[in-house]
């Protein structure tokens, strides 16, 4: 190995370069790629509200649908607002005229949102008649006012009379009347103070749930679709990471049945509170334990930082909303997206990349009449699309059309920038070997001034798209961010020092 290809391969932007490789086909090879609407198929909704809203209210009735959808069990849900009377929902891997229906109902219902104590409903959402605007204190704590009706304070009072930090929950669209089969580890969860506040002595969530909404929790331990259904005596089941297997069989036998699956990262806690469609528990403050009615009062909390208590406080404020909220939906269209369809986009995708490295490396070639150049110009095209698969691999990215249409467009911009790199170099061959190596570093310099130009207004550009757009318009706007960045941070410098060697600077 000589002295030149040893400093090449141990330059720190090479090594750089291979790290980001060597992770993204790790990441790619543990961790499936997830795909949009478009791709994998599924369903589109598009809903209209019963009259024209405010910017602010359409915000509300996008993130309260989100949370109900979730709730519901759906993975890969996109809730868009558009304009000031339209609510598109895209779901993807709904292929079912059963399932669209179901989500249908979902849309148009305006939501039943409960509050519970020590196992009893003292009201809903009819009983909140005013939520005040959140407020974060510098401490990073947070409230959110909100008013409740005369009957449910007094309701409320006679509960919690000297039970000071018992959990208060409160819960929005749980599934009411069913059969909940769990993880076994979920169900100790449950029957555990996991979910008591302040409170250990207090009833487990399992004990509430059932007094409450007569849910019946039972742990997953292979159960067969007739034992099932014994067990549901009439009720719905609704298999939470379980029995996935058992979901036809229970059909095929008249048994109304919801597949719940349990999404990457999500913890036991989590899974709960999203099945449930539960927010909380909430201890139970002094001042509301003496059995003293009161009307008017707050749910607290504490964050780390002011982001997570805005996101908390915001959360809290659009789920008490949720129970009354000021305006209808209907759905008014509906479209499919067949799989068989997406997957024929993904194979045409795939081949349009293939078709595009390929001729990147004809074009180079052609231009400089040199294949030393066009391998590493594509190669470094190839090591791109890899690292950007592998960070949307990694962060659960859904790929779309529009994303992949932005992988596309960081590599063309990253061909143009490898050129001007590499015509920088060239221009200094005529000159002496001395000449050239005290003007490399201010050939380079220049080209990188273009480079981080160009990256400058097309971030610009792109970050005008994912704030002030809704919609396909953000994915494409994310990976195209995510490939310039790749680009002038990772592959950009490491082609550099390849380019340099090619052309024999030192």
């Amino acid at each position: 190995m000589n002295r030149k290809l040893k400093k090449l391969l141990f330059n720190w932007r090479i090594i750089l370069l291979i790290i980001f490789l060597s992770g993204s086909i790790a990441t790619l090879a543990t961790r499936p790629l997830t795909f949009g609407i478009d791709i994998s198929g599924g369903v589109a909704l598009i809903a209209q509200t019963e009259h024209p809203v405010d910017s602010k209210t359409m915000e509300l009735v996008v993130d309260s649908l989100q949370k109900r959808l979730n709730t519901y069990g759906l993975r890969d849900v996109q809730v868009q607002g558009q304009g000031n009377d339209i609510v598109v929902v895209k779901v993807a891997n709904v292929t079912s005229a059963e399932e669209a229906n179901a989500l249908k109902k979902v849309i148009e219902s305006q939501g039943v949102f409960y509050m519970e104590f020590d196992g009893v409903i003292f009201g809903t959402g009819k009983d909140i008649t005013y939520v005040g605007v959140y407020k974060i204190n510098p401490d990073n704590s947070w409230e959110v006012p909100f008013r409740i009706s005369k009957t449910a304070a007094e309701k409320f009072a006679t509960l919690a009379k000297g039970k000071a930090g018992w959990p208060v929950d409160m819960f929005l669209d749980p599934p009411i009347n069913s059969l909940l089969v769990v993880p076994k580890s979920m169900y100790d969860l449950m029957n555990s103070t996991a979910f008591n506040a302040n409170a250990p002595q207090a009833p487990y969530l399992v004990e509430r749930i059932h007094d409450a909404f007569n849910i019946t929790t039972i742990a997953y331990a292979n159960q067969s679709a007739e034992e099932l259904k014994k067990l549901a005596d009439g009720k719905p089941i609704v298999l939470v990471d379980v029995g996935a297997s058992l979901v036809d069989k229970l059909r095929a036998m008249n048994v109304s049945v919801r597949y719940v699956p349990r999404q990457s990262g999500v913890s036991d806690a989590e899974l709960v509170r999203s099945v449930l469609g539960l927010y909380g528990p909430y201890s139970l403050g002094e001042g509301l334990a003496n059995g003293v009615p009161q009307t008017d009062v707050q749910i607290t909390g504490h964050a780390a930082n002011r982001l997570q208590a805005e996101q908390e406080a915001k959360t809290v404020y659009t789920v008490l909303k949720s129970g009354s909220l000021p305006v209808k939906l209907k759905v008014i269209g509906m479209q499919f997206i067949s799989p068989k369809l997406g997957e024929s986009f993904k194979t045409q995708a795939l081949y349009a990349g293939i078709a595009a490295l390929i001729a990147v490396l004809l074009i180079v070639y052609f231009h400089y009449r040199n294949w030393k150049i066009a391998i590493p110009v594509a190669s470094t095209s190839l090591f791109e699309v890899t690292i950007i698969l592998g960070i949307a691999a990694l962060i659960k990215w859904n790929l779309d059309l529009p994303s992949i249409a932005g992988i596309i467009a960081a590599i063309g911009t990253g061909v143009d920038q490898q050129i001007v790199i590499t015509d920088e170099l060239l221009g200094g061959e005529k000159l002496t070997k001395i000449t050239r190596r005290s003007s490399t570093l201010k050939r380079i310099g220049r080209a990188f001034f273009i480079i981080f130009a160009s990256a400058a207004t097309t971030i610009a550009a792109m970050s005008f798209l994912l704030v002030y757009f809704v919609g396909t318009l953000k994915g494409f706007a994310v990976t195209t961010i995510i490939g310039v960045l790749i680009g002038i941070f990772v592959t950009r410098p490491a082609y550099a020092e390849i380019a340099k060697y090619l052309v024999g600077e030192d």
